[in-house]
């Protein structure tokens, strides 16, 4: 069963109140349009039928139209041959094909009005199908906001971020470690003294004299 009996309950819908209404809005804003398209379908489709008959009808009328014009003539020719009952037979066919006439003039003027209302049908339905396809596209903007939002928040507070920023600790805890080993190498060693330093450079350049020295006479000897 569909979501409207048709044509008049689609007009009269307020389909913001539907939508507030559902467990799923993307689904029945779908359903919705859906309903309202193939009922747009049928009313087109009856409005089509309504003209075709009325084609129909005034194709009819012209003929019957002839048809007077007919038994006229064969009245005048039956009055002209002083055969007053011929002529009066045929007044009489004349009445009955413009009774007839009358008829699908009456017909006509009936599919007229409907014809009128099916237009203004076609005219609310569209305007109705166009606010719920609005109403669809800001269903799937909202949504696609929404996904967006999630898969941010995700990033920042999902999962692998935790892993990455586990693995991150487990890092700095292994360089805490290294550092820890390198500073407690040092622990329990005095510092040097002035002298003691001074005798390093000393030592550092009676080095580089005698490796002066050597050089000089290496060159000699060559």
């Amino acid at each position: 069963m569909g979501i409207f009996s048709r044509t008049r309950d689609i007009i009269a819908a307020n389909v913001t109140d539907l939508l507030d209404r559902a467990e799923d809005p993307a689904k029945m804003i779908r359903m919705i349009i859906l309903e309202m398209e193939e009922t747009l379908v049928e009313v087109r489709a009856s409005a089509a039928r309504t003209i075709a008959d009325q084609k129909e009808m005034r194709r009819h009328i012209a003929k019957l139209e002839g048809l007077q014009h007919s038994w006229t003539e064969k009245a005048q020719l039956a009055l002209s041959k002083d055969r007053e009952d011929l002529a009066k037979a045929a007044l009489v066919e004349k009445q009955k094909a413009a009774d007839m006439a009358e008829q699908l003039s009456h017909e006509i003027a009936v599919l007229d009005e409907a014809l009128h209302a099916s237009e203004e049908d076609i005219a609310k339905l569209q305007a109705k199908l166009r606010e719920a396809r609005a109403r669809q596209n800001s269903l799937v903007t909202r949504m696609e906001s929404a996904q967006n939002r999630l898969r941010v928040r995700e990033a920042y507070a999902g999962e692998k971020v935790n892993d990455a920023f586990a693995r991150f600790d487990m890092l700095e805890r292994r360089v805490d470690m290294a550092e820890g080993r390198a500073d407690a190498a040092t622990l329990g060693q005095q510092p040097k003294t002035l002298e003691e330093e001074i005798a390093e450079l000393q030592a550092s350049d009676k080095v580089d004299a005698e490796l002066a020295a050597l050089k000089a006479s290496m060159q000699k000897g060559e």
